[in-house]
């Protein structure tokens, strides 16, 4: 049986992304402990980072615990500072719940991030007009699609009539 707990300080981080302005490192919680419907991690955030390119879920939803540090939280149109022990709803939606987390302090910013697993989800990235689309079973998507925006076609595009 899976043990359902684990101390922050016994998380090994299995996902560090190092691109640029996004710069960030992440520990799976959830698989650990046996969650099924929810995914947790531990985030850590350098200055002047920021975790991810700005956008919105369409099926999932994402809550964040500020553990430590301070920065910025980019939500639709508006802007928030953060700091320790705020706790950020991000809801299913479109742009106007986008949300992206900034390091604007200068000291490194420490989070928990929770989100509901959903089998379908869309992504939008209102900044660079991307969208992804997610179908699967967590851990292993059945499709996995980043396209552009722009891309559109018609419902009979490609197809004999």
């Amino acid at each position: 049986m899976v043990k359902p707990v684990m101390n922050l300080d016994e998380v090994a981080f299995d996902d560090i992304e190092e691109n640029g302005i996004y710069a960030s490192s992440r520990a799976t919680i959830s698989d650990h402990i046996g969650a099924r419907d929810l995914g947790y991690n531990l985030t850590v955030l350098p200055p002047g980072k920021v975790q991810c390119p700005f956008h919105c879920h369409h099926g999932e939803e994402e809550m964040f615990f500020i553990l430590e540090g301070e920065g910025e939280l980019r939500f639709g149109e508006q802007r928030f500072p953060i700091r320790r022990h705020d706790v950020i709803a991000c809801p299913p939606g479109g742009p106007e719940v986008a949300h992206q987390i900034i390091n604007t302090g200068t000291t490194t910013m420490r989070y928990l991030a929770l989100s509901t697993l959903v089998e379908v989800d869309a992504c939008e990235y209102p900044d660079s007009g991307k969208v992804l689309v997610v179908v699967g079973k967590r851990g292993k998507p059945r499709l996995r699609k980043m396209m552009r925006a722009e891309n559109t076609v018609g419902y009979y595009d490609r197809e004999k009539t």
